[in-house]
């Protein structure tokens, strides 16, 4: 399989776990009984498995999950501190340089 498809799936999951998670953490704010953000982010969430489960049936285990879970967390960072307006310290913010060092090494 091609690098540009292994990529392509690695940001499909990424993508898609990172605005379900995005979602949910909005609805949660918000407290309301119906949510559709709720409904949305769990449908995010929902793609974001399954597209995990396409990429593991067609490419290496060792490469999809270590990158797609990392990157996940770099790309959440992200998301809190600029569509949440969290509060994202220092330590986090090296942490997932640290984790985008690995993931640049993945392939290698």
């Amino acid at each position: 399989m091609s690098f540009v498809s292994i990529s392509g799936m690695i940001a499909a999951i990424v993508s898609t776990a990172t605005a379900g998670d995005v979602l949910i953490a909005s609805a949660m704010r918000r407290r309301a009984g119906r949510n559709g953000r709720f409904l949305a982010g769990a449908g995010c969430m929902a793609l974001s498995f399954f597209a995990l489960l396409y990429s593991l049936s067609h490419a290496d285990v060792s490469l999809i999950a270590p990158a797609a879970g990392s990157l996940t967390f770099v790309t959440n960072a992200i998301a809190a501190r600029w569509l949440l307006h969290e509060n994202v310290d220092r330590r986090r913010w090296l942490a997932a340089v640290f984790v985008c060092c690995g993931v640049a090494l993945l392939k290698r």
